[in-house]
């Protein structure tokens, strides 16, 4: 049985975690406030009936198992270039119990697979890739004829408190601060996708406690204590505008499908 308890309570099996970590984990799931967020988004869009899921750029797979959690009959694969990460990974949804889910080294501009899904997801992976239409070209290929494909990335701006509408921060890894909308559907259309729909996320109260977490940490994980106190307040805050549906903001999801085949 799948491990219980709030989003990403899994990683208190990360072996590279201390006692104390993995309490804190245990206790109030995956401790980083943006990505908590982006899951209230994506994970919603993922429901339907599939038999095969992807997870492209997968991490240390906090997705790929809240996906498997919430489609237990469905066989769920998290691609990852980083083979520390795909270990760490594999290791973890074994401990928590979560048979349906597993873990392989990729590339998402190079995954070499065939009418293999019928969901794919990737979540502020695109942003990372300077060949973001090669990878979804193969997001394309990857999915059977019909099949869906959830996408989140960065917006291209945010705004900020007393600062206004700004250039989206810097996070180490992205070529790109993100993207404006009209630029992710025409990528998605190249690559061959039929976009249905796309909106913005992060409204008023998820984007000042991603900024609060962003001047904690950098995005690379600095004052690693003083985030640790803060944390509990920036996910309730950020919990309270979950419903937020906003004009534009820090982020942008779509969804998307392979078309169907025609004929017989």
């Amino acid at each position: 049985m799948a491990f219980r308890g709030f989003p990403g309570v899994e990683q208190a099996f990360d072996p590279a975690l201390s006692g104390l970590e993995r309490a804190f984990v245990r206790l109030l799931g995956a401790p980083q406030n943006g990505l908590r967020i982006r899951l209230r988004h994506v994970l919603p869009e993922t429901r339907g009936d599939y038999a095969d899921i992807l997870d492209a750029g997968s991490g240390p797979g906090v997705f790929s198992m809240e996906v498997a959690k919430l489609h237990p009959h469905a066989r769920v694969l998290g691609v990852e270039l980083e083979p520390e990460l795909v270990e760490r990974a594999n290791t973890i949804a074994s401990r928590a119990g979560i048979a349906n889910c597993r873990f392989t080294r990729g590339d998402v501009t190079a995954l070499g697979m065939e009418e293999s899904f019928d969901l794919a997801l990737t979540v502020d992976i695109l942003e990372h890739v300077e060949e973001d239409e090669e990878a979804m070209r193969n997001l394309h290929r990857a999915l059977r004829p019909g099949g869906r494909l959830v996408v989140h990335v960065p917006g291209y701006h945010r705004r900020w408190l007393l600062r206004g509408k700004r250039v989206n921060f810097h996070v180490p890894g992205h070529v790109r601060p993100g993207y404006h909308r009209d630029e992710l559907v025409a990528k998605l259309e190249r690559a061959g996708f039929q976009v249905e729909r796309v909106r913005s996320t992060y409204g008023t109260l998820e984007t000042f406690t991603n900024n609060l977490s962003w001047l904690i940490t950098g995005a690379e994980k600095r004052n690693r204590h003083l985030y640790a106190l803060a944390f509990p307040i920036l996910l309730g805050l950020s919990w309270l505008g979950r419903g937020a549906r906003p004009e534009w903001g820090a982020g942008l999801l779509a969804v998307a499908r392979r078309p169907p085949r025609e004929g017989p």
